[in-house]
This record gives C-alpha cells, structure tokens and sequence, in this order.
C-alpha cells in the first residue's frame, strides 16, 4: 500500500493544486518512483489510499498497467490518519502482511528486502524500516535493540515511512474512521511483537519546499 491521501499542508502552495504524491524529483513524481521501485522488488498489486485531489493521482497512475503492477484505489472523503486510512483499505488488501510505504518520502531502501520478513508473522504484528534521525527530527520515533522495538533503550531511531505489516494490527478499527498509527504501534512494541531494520542509505522526508528542492538539486534522473 502506498499512502497518498494526506493534504501536504507543509508543502503550500504548492499542494494547493497539486497534491503532494505528484510532486516531481527530477521530472518524475514521487509515488511513480515508489511504484517502480516496488514493481522492481516483486510487488505487483498495490493499493493507493487518496483524498485530497485524488482524482488526479488515479488520473496520472491508471491502473498500473504502464508500470508494469496491479492498482486499485482506496478513496477517502477525508483524510482519515495513516491507521485509519489502512484500516479502510483492508478489504483491498486482504488477509496477508502487506507492505506499506509513504508517498512523500525519498528512499533507496530495496523493497524486495521486506517479503521474507513477511514469514515472520503474526507472531510479529510490523517490521519497520528504521534510519538516523534527520536535523529537522532529532529526537527520533522508536527504541531499537536486537533486532526488535523496544519500550525504552539508549537511543531512539526515527521511523523511514517504510513497514511490513499485519492485518492483526488494524483489526479494532473501525473502517471509514480516523485512527493514528503510533499508539497502535507503542502498545505492540509493548507487547515485543514488533521487528526492524536500520537502513543506512539515503532517506529524505520531502515535506517542504525546501527539502524538495534540496532533493532536487542533489540526486541525479
């Protein structure tokens, strides 16, 4: 699932009129990115939440078919938060782990790497990507020891936007209403069922203007 219903209020004016997952890095938008790399990794049938201006993300992508992946589309009236907006599209996604992954991110994290985590569950209920705290996030999201999230710990990494996730996790949501996605995940770490991988690679948060241009201006096509 790739999230894309969010309103980008960070990156006015220029979701105004266009919503953020369009956004393009070097003449190509973010999310087309993220479906290429994805169809690279093997996954083919992936579900795009959408609310404001949706229209024209389902306008732009299709049905998947030019990049080579299966598209359905989970519409939101409202945005409905990235728990609730998975929870709405559960029926898309059906009953076995499914990866999830942020729009408006930059990240050359190789996606194939998630699938045989996918094994590992329902004992785990999320594996999630982890990186170094960015300067405009330093205090990061999640403790992260041995292998897997930690109630406390010595140092906290910040969470990449980038999961494996089960079903379970959802289940006492109630579709079509917004619901966070970081209480849900605090009470499974408590629990210790939720697994992760340090990622050193590049990982950028494109929300603002100015990250995005700075992205820009550093990547090559």
């Amino acid at each position: 699932m790739i999230l894309a219903a969010g309103r980008g209020e960070r990156m006015r004016p220029l979701t105004d009129s266009l919503p953020k997952p369009l956004l393009e890095v070097r003449g190509k938008p973010l999310i087309v990115r993220h479906i290429e790399r994805l169809s690279n990794a093997g996954f083919h049938d992936i579900v795009v939440n959408v609310a404001h201006l949706g229209h024209m993300i389902m306008e732009r992508l299709g049905d998947g078919k030019t990049y080579g992946v299966n598209i359905a589309y989970s519409q939101e009236e409202v945005a409905l938060e990235t728990a609730g907006g998975i929870a709405n599209a559960l029926d898309l996604l059906g009953n076995a782990p499914f990866a999830v992954v942020n729009s408006d991110i930059y990240c050359d994290f190789d996606y194939s790497a998630l699938i045989p985590k996918s094994s590992e569950m329902p004992d785990i209920l999320a594996h999630l990507v982890l990186v170094d705290n960015p300067a405009h996030h330093p205090e990061g999201d999640f403790f992260f020891e041995n292998g897997k999230l930690a109630p406390s710990g010595k140092e906290k990494l910040t969470y990449s936007g980038i999961g494996l996730y089960h079903p379970d996790l959802f289940g006492g949501i109630e579709p079509g209403k917004p619901a966070k996605l970081a209480p849900l995940l605090r009470h499974a770490i408590s629990e210790r069922r939720v697994s992760g991988t340090f990622h050193r690679g590049i990982w950028i948060d494109v929300g603002t203007p100015e990250r995005l241009s700075e992205l820009n201006g550093r990547i090559g096509k």
